[in-house]
């Protein structure tokens, strides 16, 4: 499943969610929760403006953890990317996947969010002392 929202959300609900899902059929579930940075290149940032394109994010993001999903014994997998203002120390993304087995969930945890960090469509602005400037993919 794949979400592309401007809410927050909570980490705890969303892992419950996915161990739910799996009725005992998953051994492991990892996760990874990303922050907004306070610095970055050495500049205070005061906000983070996520952009994307819809309808073309969300696809990129269902074709990722489809191919997570070939890879890897998947029982689910969740990945939530936020849009919008947000300030330091926000959520801006969460990802998890469940699996029969702890080395399955780590790799395809690892994937999703390495992946959607070079292939989905958003842009990143931040808001410095100095003005704002367009983030570099990392």
């Amino acid at each position: 499943m794949i979400r592309v929202q401007t809410e927050d959300f909570d980490p705890g609900s969303e892992l419950e969610r996915v161990r739910g899902s799996c009725a005992g059929r998953a051994g492991a579930v990892v996760s990874f929760v990303g922050l907004v940075r306070d610095l970055n290149e050495g500049e205070t940032i005061s906000e983070m403006t996520l952009e994307h394109y819809p309808g073309m994010t969300e696809k990129a993001l269902a074709d990722i953890e489809q191919e997570a999903r070939r890879r890897w014994e998947l029982t689910d997998a969740l990945i939530i990317h936020r849009v919008g203002p947000l300030a330091p120390n926000e959520r801006i993304v969460f990802v998890a996947a469940a699996s029969p087995h702890r080395e399955a969930a780590f790799r395809a945890c690892e994937y999703l969010i390495d992946t959607l960090k070079t292939r989905a469509p958003f842009w990143k602005k931040e808001t410095t002392p100095g003005g704002a400037r367009w983030v570099k993919g990392d």
